[in-house]
Formats: structure tokens, sequence, C-alpha cells
């Protein structure tokens, strides 16, 4: 039996119980999990977040970011290519001084669900990037607002 709505519908009441994207610029967004050990899993961090303070919430949205070092001359171009996935340079121009003169450093971040799979999936993207483009991934963090549980 149809009510009328239509596939259309159907999908703007879906719209509408949805919340709001995380909002990358939010005050008070704190670092809930990193890891900058190449050798560390990112289950592994995920798990040790869960479990400190404060603490990392599965199934929520959080800002992952990407920590690189890339060529001066790299950077629009790596920022370009993320952009493909839906990552944004962070902050001013995401560029901030690094300590040789033709290498800068660029953060790389995106709203997303995080989970082991998918963040192990962007550190081998993001590392695969950096390489191609003469630079390195130093590792990556996560954001997220405080936990009100507790």
């Amino acid at each position: 039996m149809s009510t009328g709505k239509g596939l259309r519908g159907w999908l703007r009441s879906l719209g509408r119980r949805r919340s709001e994207p995380l909002d990358v610029n939010r005050a008070d967004l704190v670092v809930v999990v990193s890891s900058f050990d190449d050798a560390e899993a990112c289950s592994t961090a995920l798990e040790r977040a869960a479990e400190s303070t404060p603490s990392w919430q599965a199934g929520e949205e959080a800002v992952l970011r990407h920590h690189l070092t890339l060529p001066a001359d790299a950077v629009d171009r790596a920022t370009e290519l993320a952009g493909q996935d839906g990552y944004v340079a962070a902050g001013p121009a995401g560029r901030l001084p690094s300590a040789t003169a033709d290498h800068v450093s660029l953060i790389l971040q995106r709203v997303q669900i995080l989970d082991a799979l998918h963040c192990a999936q962007e550190k081998s993207r993001m590392a695969s990037l950096a390489q191609r483009l003469g630079g390195t991934a130093l590792g990556w963090d996560a954001l997220q607002p405080p936990s009100s549980a507790g």
C-alpha cells in the first residue's frame, strides 16, 4: 500500500532525522586519539583511546587529521588530490613551518565515522600520497566533542 510519498518523500524523512554533520570549527573539539607510530595498528590506537580520557566515542563522527611533511611546492597538489576524497587543509593555509627550509607541515582533515578499518585505509592512503610527492606521513589524530557520558 502506497503512502503517496514515494522515494523522494522517504529520502527527505531520512534527512530530517539525521543530525547536522560535525563542524570542524567547534570550539569544544578535543583530541581523543592519536598515533604517530607507524608500526601501531589503528585498532590498537582506537582501543587505547576508548579507555582513556577524553575517550573516543565509537560510532560518532570525528575530525580525522593526517599530519604530513611535504616539499613546499607539493602542498597544493597534495591538497588537490586529497580534496577528491573530501579532505581539506586545516587552519590558515594548512601550513606550519617545519624543521627544514624546503619542507612544510600540512594537516589534511575530514569529518567521518572513525573505525579501525577505515582509519587504516586512510592512513595508508595518506602515506602513499606523501611518498609520491616526496614527503612523509608523520601520523594522525582525531577530534570529537567531549563525551557527555561519565
